[in-house]
C-alpha cells in the first residue's frame, strides 16, 4: 500500500493541471477586486517609475555632466527630482504591497472557511476513508502554504510589469541591444518550465510526507495511554523517525533542485546578457561614440529585466508548494462523497414516531452488503432491542436510520412517510442519538448539554440532568453546571460522560430515541443509575436500542437478533428464550459470568 502511495506521490503534476490549479486559486483572489485593482495600479506605477528614474539620470549624464556645463542648481534639482521619485516609488510600493496582502489574507480566510464548510457537508464514508491527521494537515498546513503562494502571486504581477516596461525602455533606448535581451527571455521561460515540471513531484511528495507525519502524530497523541500500556513507545518512535527521515530526504532533493535551477542559473543568464550588451556597445567606439548615460541606463534596464526573473525563480519554491497544496485542498472541495441528500417536503413533521424498515439492504462500499432485506416495525412509544455479535449489522441499522449513509434498496418510514422526504433539521430535532463513546467539547457542563442552543434554558438543563440521574455528581462539582470540561471530558469517568450525553439528548425532547450500546462501557453501579434514567427517558418515546448487555433490553416490546446482516430471530425476551436459539444461548452465556 505504501509503495503504491509513493508511486502516486512521485508523479509530476502536468503543466496544464498546474495552470488550472493556478486559475482556481486566482479566482479566490479576484473575489476581492477592489484591493487587487488598487494593488495592480500601484504595481504598474512602480514599474513606470523604475523606467523614468534611470532615464532621468541618463539625461542628466549626457546633457550636463559629460559636457561639463552642470551648475549647482542643476545638480540640486536633479538630486531632488531623483529623491522625490524614489519617495513616490516607496509610497506606491507600500500601497501596492499593503492592498495585495490585504486581498490575499481575505482570500485565504475565505478559502479556509469554504474548506471547513465543505468538510461538514461530506458524508461519513469520506471520514471512514481519510485519516484525521491528513484532514487536519490540509486545513492547517496546506492553507498556510497558500499564504506564501499568494505572496508569490504579488511578486509575479510586479515582475511582469517590470519585465515588460524594461523591454519597452531597452527597445526605445537601443533597438538592436533590446533584441539581444529579448533572446534571453525564451531561455528564462525554459528554465522556469523545467523547474515547474521537475519540482512538482518533489513538492507533492513533500506534502504527502508531511501529511503522514501529522497522521502519525495525531494517532500517537490520541492513543498515548494505549501505547504506554503495551510498551509500544519504541515502535511508535521508530515509525515516526522513519517518516521524518523520508521527509528530510525529500527536502534534500528539493534543496538540490533549487540550488541548480533557481538563482545560480538566473545570475548566470544575467551576467551573460550584461557581457554581451557591453561588448555590443564597446565595438562601435572605434567609429562612433556611445553616450555614457545610454550605457548606464541600459545596464539598469538589464537589471530591471533580470531581477524580477530572479525574484520569481527564488519564489518558485513557494509557487510549487502552493500548487501542490492547492491540489490537495481542491481534492476536498471537489469531493462528491456528500452526506445523504433529502428530497425535502417543507412542513413535514414527526408527530408520533412510528418506525418501519421495509426490505432494506445496505452496503458501505456499494459491493459488499452489510444489511440484507431488513424489515421490522416499531409502533409509537415502543422499544426495539437490537442484538447480534460484532459485525452483524447492528450499528448499520442506526447509520441508515440517522441518515449518516445512503441506502439504495428498500424503504425506511417514519409515521408512514419516507425518511428521505423529511427536512434534515426535523430529523435531527426529533431523533436523539446516544453513542457508546460519548464526546465532550471544551467548555463547561452546561454548554455540553445545551450544545450552544440558546433556546434551551438553564432550568431545562437541570431538569434533564435530574431525569437521567446526572444531577447527583454535577451538583458536587466546583461550579456545578459551569464546571470546566477539558479535551474530550477526560476529567470525568466514562459513566459520568455517558450520563451527560443522556442529558444532552433528553434536553432536546426527541420523539425517537436511538441508543448505540449506550451502557456497554460503564460499571454496574452506573448502569443501574442509567437504567433508571433510561426508563424515564423512554416514556412516550419510540426507542431503538442496540444492546451489548442483554439485561438492558429485557423489557423491550420487541427484540430482533442479527447475524451476518440478516434478522434470524425476533420476539419478546420471553418468546426468544422459549425458542432456545441464538438469543437464548447468548443470554445464558452472559448470566453464567
Amino acid at each position: 500500500m505504501d509503495e503504491q502511495n509513493e508511486s502516486v506521490w512521485s508523479k509530476e503534476i502536468p503543466v496544464k493541471e498546474q495552470f488550472d490549479i493556478f486559475k482556481r486559486l486566482v479566482r479566490f483572489v479576484l473575489r476581492f477586486k477592489n484591493e487587487m485593482i488598487i494593488a495592480g495600479i500601484g504595481a504598474l506605477l512602480v514599474s513606470i517609475i523604475n523606467i523614468l528614474l534611470p532615464y532621468g539620470l541618463q539625461f542628466f549624464l549626457d546633457n550636463y555632466l559629460v559636457k561639463a556645463n552642470v551648475t549647482t542648481q542643476v545638480i540640486i534639482f536633479a538630486g531632488l527630482l531623483y529623491a522625490g521619485g524614489s519617495v513616490i516609488k516607496g509610497i506606491l510600493q507600500f500601497t501596492y504591497e499593503y492592498f495585495f496582502a490585504l486581498g490575499s489574507e481575505k482570500s485565504l480566510e475565505g478559502l479556509r472557511a469554504e474548506l471547513y464548510k465543505k468538510l461538514h457537508t461530506l458524508g461519513m464514508r469520506y471520514f471512514d476513508q481519510t485519516p484525521a491527521g491528513s484532514i487536519v494537515s490540509r486545513v492547517t498546513n496546506d492553507t498556510m502554504t497558500l499564504s506564501n503562494f499568494l505572496t508569490v502571486l504579488s511578486s509575479v504581477v510586479l515582475s511582469l510589469f517590470s519585465i515588460v516596461s524594461a523591454l519597452v525602455a531597452m527597445f526605445t533606448t537601443n533597438a538592436f541591444a533590446g533584441l539581444i535581451m529579448l533572446a534571453f527571455l525564451p531561455l528564462s521561460l525554459l528554465v522556469i518550465w523545467q523547474y515547474s515540471k521537475r519540482s512538482s513531484k518533489l513538492y507533492r511528495n513533500y506534502r504527502e510526507r508531511l501529511s503522514r507525519i501529522n497522521t502519525n502524530l495525531n494517532e500517537s497523541i490520541e492513543g498515548v495511554s494505549l501505547i504506554q500500556q503495551f510498551k509500544q513507545e519504541k515502535r511508535m518512535t521508530g515509525n515516526f523517525e522513519h517518516e521524518n527521515a523520508a521527509l528530510m530526504k525529500t527536502r534534500f532533493n528539493m534543496i538540490n533542485l533549487n540550488s541548480l535551477l533557481l538563482s545560480p542559473l538566473t545570475s548566470l543568464l544575467y551576467s551573460l546578457a550584461l557581457a554581451l550588451t557591453l561588448m555590443y556597445f564597446g565595438f562601435p567606439l572605434q567609429k562612433t561614440f556611445v553616450p555614457a548615460g545610454v550605457v548606464y541606463a541600459f545596464s539598469q534596464y538589464i537589471s530591471q529585466f533580470f531581477n524580477p526573473i530572479s525574484n520569481m525563480m527564488d519564489q518558485m519554491t513557494f509557487f510549487q508548494d502552493g500548487i501542490v497544496a492547492g491540489k490537495r485542498i481542491f481534492r476536498i472541495l471537489d469531493d462528491t462523497n456528500y452526506e445523504p441528500k433529502q428530497d425535502e417536503q417543507p412542513g413535514l413533521t414527526i408527530t408520533h414516531g412510528k418506525i418501519e424498515f421495509k426490505h432494506v439492504s445496505f452496503s458501505y462500499d456499494g459491493k459488499n452488503e452489510i444489511l440484507h432485506d431488513i424489515s421490522f416495525t416499531v409502533n409509537p412509544g415502543e422499544t426495539l432491542g437490537i442484538v447480534g455479535h460484532t459485525g452483524s449489522g447492528k450499528s448499520s441499522i442506526i447509520n441508515v436510520m440517522m441518515r449518516f449513509y445512503e441506502f439504495y434498496q428498500g424503504e425506511v418510514l417514519i409515521d408512514g412517510v419516507d425518511i428521505k422526504k423529511y427536512p434534515k433539521a426535523e430529523l435531527r430535532k426529533k431523533l436523539g442519538l446516544v453513542l457508546q463513546d460519548p464526546f465532550m467539547f471544551y467548555g463547561d457542563i452546561s454548554s455540553n448539554i445545551r450544545l450552544y442552543n440558546e433556546q434551551i434554558t438553564d432550568q431545562q438543563i437541570k431538569q434533564a440532568a435530574q431525569t437521567v440521574q446526572a444531577a447527583d455528581f454535577i451538583e458536587k462539582l466546583p461550579g456545578k453546571y459551569h464546571a470546566s470540561v477539558g479535551e474530550g471530558g477526560s476529567e470525568f469517568s466514562q459513566g459520568q460522560r455517558q450520563l451527560i450525553s443522556f442529558a444532552r439528548t433528553l434536553v432536546t425532547d426527541p420523539k425517537i430515541l436511538v441508543l448505540d450500546e449506550a451502557t456497554a462501557n460503564v460499571d454496574t453501579e452506573t448502569e443501574t443509575l442509567i437504567q433508571s434514567g433510561l426508563h424515564r427517558l423512554r416514556q412516550g418515546r419510540t426507542t431503538l436500542a442496540i444492546a451489548h448487555r442483554l439485561s438492558t433490553i429485557v423489557d423491550a416490546d420487541q427484540i430482533i437478533v442479527l447475524n451476518q446482516g440478516r434478522i434470524i430471530e425476533r420476539g419478546t425476551h420471553q418468546e426468544l428464550l422459549t425458542q432456545q436459539g441464538y438469543y437464548y444461548n447468548l443470554y445464558t452465556l452472559q448470566n453464567q459470568k
